[in-house]
């Protein structure tokens, strides 16, 4: 006989409502050291990025300036995909299948592109296999993965890396790998990765910093100027 799988403890619904209002308190006091976090994470100090990079796109041989597609912010997903694979990391496709549709973050003057080892053909037979249009790029023949830490001496390794552009200067503002990207996804976590954050004025944000009204911003994702 198969065993039955367990279910949660049926309550009335006055003691469901019990249990929800109490882990709702929770929950809001979790949001509230999120927006504290991400508070302290736009006050990180950068550093430049010194060294130039050539990377491979469908355009060509591109620079890191590039990605930025003259946007101020740039979110680059190190993508595990390594020369000699067939196929993608199954993890980091997850990752790519949930991310958001990038006018959301065009809107906020931040690019998002992913990056891996692998060479060019083999992201774009990968890309079309899974639909994504996403813009990916191979850093094969370069220091790029190494130097960011995607690529370490025990292998290929995922992860998340924030850059600033300042003109033409760029710098690198914030990086996370492991379990830091499984709550990626909506471009709201993606923006709250950056130094200007969702840029809305209820934001505890450095002085100075791009800010608007929150919901003013919002639109269709065809709807936006740019």
């Amino acid at each position: 006989m198969p065993t039955k799988p367990p279910l949660p403890k049926s309550v009335s619904a006055a003691e469901w409502q019990t249990a929800l209002d109490q882990l709702l308190i929770k929950e809001k006091e979790l949001t509230r050291a999120r927006d504290a976090l991400n508070a302290e994470r736009r006050r990180l100090p950068m550093v430049k990025v010194e060294k130039p990079y050539t990377l491979q796109g469908t355009e060509g041989e591109v620079t890191l300036l590039d990605l930025f597609e003259g946007r101020r912010q740039l979110i680059v997903y190190h993508f595990m995909f390594g020369p000699d694979w067939k196929a993608g990391c199954d993890g980091c496709s997850w990752v790519a299948d949930a991310m958001s549709h990038p006018a959301h973050l065009h809107a906020r003057d931040t690019s998002l592109v992913m990056v891996s080892r692998a060479a060019l053909d083999k992201l774009q037979r990968y890309q079309s296999r899974m639909g994504w249009t996403i813009p990916w790029y191979s850093s094969l023949g370069s220091d790029f993965n190494v130097d960011f830490g995607a690529t370490t001496e025990n292998g290929e390794r995922h992860g998340a890396s924030v850059f600033l552009r300042d003109g033409d200067d760029i710098y690198r503002t914030y990086f996370t790998g492991a379990r830091g990207v499984e709550y990626l996804g909506s471009h709201w976590t993606y923006l709250d990765l950056t130094p200007f954050g969702r840029q809305e004025t209820w934001e505890d944000s450095p002085e100075g910093w791009p800010q608007t009204p929150p919901y003013t911003w919002n639109r269709r994702h065809d709807e936006y100027d740019r």
